[in-house]
């Protein structure tokens, strides 16, 4: 989360809310976009220099405006510019691994809801990916933005293919025999 949060603030200066705001169009699949979160991770980067907040009140509301520091970018460079560490960790296999012990409807159930979960998301991503295509990038941003599409291309893809192989699974344990624990 924290390099996240130093990436949209490289970006342009945020409220904790556009960050939020922001994490939740896209970025969520990464990090969860709860309030808790980002603020945890905002007081981690201000406790460590690595942001700073500009008070400032509009429309009568108290505002703080986070903006990176140079040490922040520093530290945001050298995360950026490390290799791409692979993770194949994945909780939601958990359940799938003791969903035997489970009853059949409930399996079928709590199987349908994961797709339709899976398929809102899908959506979301395929919306952001459609206006990226169609976006009009001023030039000193379009290696920035040829990655941060590519990013939101594997989410879509990776749900795409997550929707079909749980449906396919949700196929397969339909013609199996009714079991119950």
């Amino acid at each position: 989360m924290d390099c996240i949060i130093l990436g949209l603030l490289l970006l342009k200066r945020r409220t904790i809310y556009q960050l939020r705001e922001r994490i939740d169009k896209g970025l969520n699949m990464m990090y969860s976009s709860s309030m808790g979160s980002i603020q945890a991770a905002v007081k981690k980067l201000l406790n460590k220099g690595y942001i700073q907040y500009e008070e400032t009140v509009e429309n009568g509301k108290y505002k703080k405006i986070y903006d990176i520091t140079d040490g922040g970018k520093r530290y945001f460079f050298e995360w950026v510019n490390s290799p791409i560490e692979t993770y194949s960790k994945n909780p939601e296999l958990a359940k799938l691994y003791f969903m035997g012990f489970s009853i059949k409807e409930k399996c079928e159930e709590n199987l349908q809801k994961h797709i339709l979960q899976l398929k809102k998301q899908y959506d979301v991503l395929n919306a952001i990916c459609k206006d990226g295509e169609n976006a009009d990038v001023p030039d000193g941003n379009k290696d920035i933005f040829l990655y941060q599409l590519a990013a939101a291309r594997y989410g879509r893809d990776f749900l795409e293919f997550n929707i079909k192989w749980y449906q396919n699974f949700h196929d397969e344990i339909r013609k199996i025999g009714n079991r119950n624990v």
